[in-house]
């Protein structure tokens, strides 16, 4: 689990990417890209947070996210059996094609609007949904014009719902890449030990109370919270390895049997064991 930059690969000869059913429901991951991504799940409620925006989403949901702004996988921490299709479009998508083709206008408000996230309605979702999960079946260039043809409907919905007032700006500068970077590192170097915030924050050359402030701005997690979710993660993995509870436990950085399970039934939803049995019949 880190908040990073995800690296995405379009598909051969197509400015898109999809992802159809990633299944990483067990999986907390706080990211970012240049690319803008519309996703589509159903069958599933579950947690829309996107940049600042934190909210529920009940059987389904369809939502356009622009460049460079922070969000969490739409599938994470769900039980029941879902479907999800992704769609990520390059960040320059038709970007000096309006001049020439003034019916592209249209995509262009629509990718500007991205920047604020934005959630549809029932009625769109219902038109929209459908088509994405057939994008699969197409080849590359009848996905452009179909993805055209579903930008031109998203445009003009009227169920659609901005997810913060002022568009959101990519806060990832170099500098704060750099940064988590190596904090990520040191955590993964050690998230087998008891980590003192004081030792991250002077190696991050921050007090520790603007450490504290700094890292809950940037991952929207408490450090505490962070790295728990981090060494849950490492558990899930040893679990599937078919270590016992407590080698899981101990192994992965927690001191307190007791905490390790009120904290991972707080993180996934259900005990440790729970988890196991599910995956390891």
């Amino acid at each position: 689990m880190k908040t990073e930059l995800e690296k995405i690969i379009p598909d051969k000869d197509s400015s898109l990417s999809l992802m159809v059913n990633p299944k990483l429901s067990d999986f907390f991951f706080w990211h970012f890209h240049p690319e803008y991504e519309l996703v589509f799940i159903e069958g599933a409620d579950g947690n829309r947070h996107v940049g600042q925006h934190f909210s529920r989403y009940n059987g389904s949901d369809l939502v356009l996210i622009g460049s460079y702004i922070p969000h969490l996988n739409f599938d994470y921490g769900i039980q029941t059996s879902y479907e999800e299709v992704v769609v990520h479009i390059r960040h320059d998508f038709l970007k000096h094609h309006t001049a020439v083709a003034p019916e592209l206008k249209v995509v262009q408000q629509l990718l500007e609007l991205a920047q604020h996230g934005i959630a549809f309605g029932e009625k769109t979702k219902d038109l929209v949904g459908p088509r994405l999960k057939k994008l699969p079946e197409y080849s590359s260039f009848e996905q452009f014009l179909e993805l055209l043809s579903i930008f031109h409907l998203l445009m003009h919905a009227e169920d659609k719902e901005l997810l913060h007032v002022e568009p959101v700006k990519n806060q990832y500068t170099r500098k704060d890449q750099d940064r988590l970077k190596a904090i990520y590192a040191f955590i993964d170097l050690h998230y087998q030990q008891k980590i003192k915030i004081e030792e991250v924050a002077q190696m991050s050359n921050l007090t520790k109370a603007a450490f504290c402030r700094y890292f809950k701005k940037m991952t929207r997690l408490t450090f505490t919270e962070f790295v728990n979710h981090y060494r849950i993660d490492k558990a899930k993995k040893l679990l599937l390895m078919d270590k016992n509870v407590t080698e899981s436990c101990f192994e992965c950085g927690f001191e307190s049997l007791s905490y390790f399970n009120r904290t991972f039934k707080k993180v996934t939803g259900k005990n440790p064991l729970a988890f196991k049995k599910e995956h390891l019949p």
